[in-house]
């Protein structure tokens, strides 16, 4: 069973990427005393990358799972407590909000910042696996600029893929899209925007079957399979980027909080509150947009303020 220090929390955060970290620092700092959850990726996606450069304050670069430890440590100084543990279960029908952990530990509290993130909608290969983060990778952003002149393939027929390919154009010197259908899902302007770029090529009705390559070469080619044939072959590459969508992580909330067609949680403009008083989202969890880092730290920030006025509001 969990060892929680209290049965009663003012706030409780669910996630520890940073949107959640970032929100643990502001109550904590605040005096809230929260309690954050980890779940079952502590750190969120950042731990599944290498090399971060595009957070602000690391001139020469700093490592995603050193980037969270740093975060977690320094919501820690300030009293935030942690534990490696998933939120199972939660009724949001009145406060304080009742919540359970999936051992059965079970506990309430007076504001719930949910930070839960999204997780990349996977191909299920085992290799995939291994080698994400070593020449495999869910986002162009943040790792595109790692294979400046190398030859990439993206997997994906919708806008995201069309996306992500285009921005990859600006380091590698060719971008195959490779695609299950003989035709793209993509809006038509993104589509267009792809097929202008003299650097981005189509694999149509292929699908990627293998990854081969070692984590400390990264990836030396595909297997793809011919939909249409089912002629397997190998088609080299030097990165794989894969843009098939993410996968919001808010199951516990169905039927609860107001969510898109997605399963993104949706919050009111300008803010981080939910459509129940006391509920706070941030982070990807709610953003299909950007779904950056530091994006996501300033979304914890404004969950963590409307946490902390919502508490003031609510004690007057």
């Amino acid at each position: 069973m969990a060892d929680l220090n209290k049965e009663h929390y003012e706030v409780t955060i669910m996630g520890s990427g940073p949107a959640g970290l970032t929100a643990g620092i502001y109550t904590a700092r605040a005096d809230l005393q929260p309690v954050i959850f980890e779940g079952p990726e502590p750190g969120g996606q950042l731990t599944t990358t290498t090399d971060v450069e595009n957070y602000p304050g690391f001139a020469e670069g700093i490592m995603g799972p050193d980037l969270m430890n740093e975060c977690r440590e320094q919501a820690e100084r300030f009293g935030a407590e942690t534990h490696m543990a998933l939120i199972d279960e939660a009724d949001l029908s009145e406060r304080p909000f009742d919540l359970k952990l999936e051992d059965g530990t079970a506990f309430q509290t007076d504001s719930l910042i949910v930070a839960s993130g999204a997780r990349a909608r996977l191909l299920g290969l085992e290799n995939e696996s291994r080698l994400m983060g070593h020449g495999v990778s869910t986002c162009a952003t943040c790792d595109g600029y790692f294979f400046r002149d190398q030859e990439l393939a993206v997997v994906g027929g919708g806008d995201s893929a069309m996306e992500e390919a285009t921005f990859l154009t600006k380091f590698a010197s060719k971008v195959t899209v490779i695609h299950r259908r003989d035709e793209l899902r993509a809006s038509e302007i993104m589509a267009q925007r792809a097929f202008d770029n003299p650097k981005v090529e189509f694999l149509w009705s292929h699908e990627v079957v293998d990854v081969i390559g070692e984590p400390e070469d990264g990836v030396e080619k595909l297997k793809v399979i011919n939909n249409k044939t089912e002629e397997v072959r190998d088609f080299p590459v030097d990165g794989l980027f894969i843009a098939i969508g993410h996968i919001p992580n808010t199951e516990v909330f169905e039927g609860q909080l107001e969510m898109d067609d997605d399963g993104y949680i949706i919050t009111e403009p300008d803010s981080s509150h939910t459509s129940i008083p006391g509920v706070f989202a941030t982070g990807d969890v709610q953003d299909k947009t950007y779904r950056q880092a530091v994006t996501a730290a300033g979304s914890g920030c404004k969950g963590a303020i409307d946490a902390e006025r919502f508490l003031e509001e609510q004690a007057v």
